[in-house]
């Protein structure tokens, strides 16, 4: 994008998918038969179970359900930003294919779409 240098967004981006990549194995694990995709998993006590353990690994399975789908949506919207700057695409509005404004690049250097099309 308009001989933009993208080399701190990746540094940016690059430090961002490594945090990601450790929250990420801490609630789940990369998907056996599907490498790019994370599953999650129950909640370890480290003890002997007891009665009602059930009932909280499967609340805490649950919990990581929700914490792993959020960060798995984040981490490949860090993904699909470190694809468009090897592309030469990064910074380019997906709507509009306007430039996405720097101040907007700085907040997110992962967003997709100019303030416009937010």
């Amino acid at each position: 994008m308009w001989g933009m240098d993208t080399s701190v967004y990746k540094a940016r981006l690059e430090e961002e998918k490594a945090k990601l990549e450790g929250e990420l194995a801490s609630v789940g694990r990369k998907n056996p038969s599907n490498p790019a995709d994370w599953e999650a998993v129950p909640q370890g006590t480290g003890k002997e179970p007891e009665e009602g353990d059930t009932a909280d690994n499967i609340e805490g399975y649950a919990e990581n359900v929700g914490i792993l789908t959020d960060l798995e949506i984040r981490y490949n919207d860090v993904l699909g930003a470190l694809a468009r700057i090897d592309a030469g695409t990064f910074g380019t509005c997906e709507v509009s294919g306007e430039a996405i404004e720097e101040d907007r690049l700085n907040a997110d250097p992962a967003a997709r779409t100019c303030k416009a099309h937010i």
